[in-house]
């Protein structure tokens, strides 16, 4: 009678396909998956504790390193979050320009899912298309922050400035040419048949696995769930724009694959959207004990130069109270659990990373499977360390 040997291998932390410091103990029979245990924690964050030694608007920062391929999504769900404790109202303008840059936001880390998940695959055409079109979003996020990733670009009760002239021009041309641009991935990629032979059937979950795991995001939609916070639970004015939700049928990693390629194509409708109903305003909320004076103001008068010093260096109290907020981040659900003491620092804050919960399904996803397959099942999930570590 054979016998078998159970073989345990280490992949990560150091290998590439794993996408970050994530240490995979496989346990194999030959080349197929018995048992997959994810070591974290290599990262050494602890944004949650630094948080409650910084002021509300000093935490900002502290929020783009988190899922550092989406900053202004982390910045998003976490001033939501204190401004429903201090009950402000934020103007229309910056809510609008929130969601244009929200969108374009996941515009940037969905290219990145799909270069890397492609190249990790084989395909490494795709890898420098979509990497050259990535760079278009980056440097408006330069033009727009004066940074190129960690942009600390949004601020309790609106943004930090208004737009630059010309920024309407500038994104109307850049989300013209995405449209052609898809076109060209997916003929590249979605009738091939090296493509299709790792991606259909592979890291399947069903319908009631992933509800039962917590997944969330396009690894959610992809085994058929119709969940999408920015539909279902609105936010900053999403529920004036018109978008399709995509779900999957198979539960496997091409649906996950078509779902992210329509959520980037439903995307560029959202910000077209938005920029047809982008009114002159103001950016920021009729706050003062809680937002920056304007510039101007901290340049020519010693009053304005008070403000900016009393709340840049001793913060603004915010009433006692808990509140969790949640946006649609680009990898799934982002939620933000803050308690207040009344202080100005958050007494506790709690972060809930769709990569940490959506990592947990792996062995599920991969069980049975061979290690090569593995890599896709890593790809698929669309993971960043930095906010599984947080």
């Amino acid at each position: 009678m054979a016998s078998t040997e159970i073989m345990t291998v280490n992949m990560g932390p150091q290998h590439p396909s794993t996408h970050g410091v994530l240490r995979l103990v496989v346990e194999l029979d030959g080349e197929v998956i018995q048992k997959i245990t994810p070591h974290i924690g290599y990262l050494h964050r602890g944004v949650e504790k630094l948080s409650e030694h910084r002021t509300y608007h000093q935490t900002i920062p502290l929020t783009d390193r988190l899922d550092y391929l989406s900053p202004m999504n982390n910045n998003f769900g976490y001033v939501l979050a204190v401004e429903k404790l201090l009950g402000i109202e934020v103007p229309e303008r910056a809510q609008t320009l929130r969601v244009i840059l929200s969108e374009l936001t996941r515009l940037k880390s969905h290219l990145v899912w799909l270069a890397c998940h492609a190249l990790d695959i084989g395909a490494m055409t795709v890898f420098i298309y979509a990497f050259r079109e990535r760079e278009m979003v980056m440097s408006l996020y330069e033009k727009i922050s004066g940074a190129r990733m960690t942009s600390s670009y949004f601020r309790v009760g609106g943004l930090a400035t208004d737009v630059y002239d010309g920024f309407e021009k500038d994104v109307r041309e850049i989300i013209d040419t995405f449209p052609g641009h898809f076109d060209t991935y997916e003929g590249l990629l979605t009738k091939n048949t090296i493509w299709l032979n790792r991606t259909v059937g592979n890291g399947v979950i069903s319908y009631e696995d992933a509800v039962d795991y917590g997944i969330t995001g396009p690894a959610l939609r992809g085994s058929g769930v119709d969940w999408d916070l920015r539909r279902d639970n609105p936010y900053s004015g999403y529920e004036k724009y018109q978008f399709k939700v995509p779900v999957g049928e198979k539960c496997d990693t091409f649906d996950r694959y078509k779902v992210r390629l329509v959520e980037m194509r439903e995307a560029v409708k959202i910000i077209r959207q938005a920029l047809d109903s982008l009114k002159p305003g103001p950016v920021l909320a009729d706050a003062p004990q809680v937002t920056y004076p304007p510039k101007e103001s901290v340049y020519n008068t010693i009053e304005g130069l008070i403000h900016h010093f009393k709340i840049a260096s001793e913060g603004f109290p915010v009433p006692e109270g808990e509140v969790y907020q949640s946006v649609e981040a680009p990898k799934g659900e982002l939620g933000y659990y803050i308690v207040s003491d009344g202080g100005t620092k958050p007494y506790r804050m709690r972060i809930r990373p769709p990569s940490f919960v959506n990592l947990g399904a792996i062995e599920k996803m991969s069980k049975g499977s061979m290690i090569a397959d593995l890599v896709a099942v890593i790809g698929t999930l669309d993971i960043v360390l930095g906010e599984i570590d947080r």
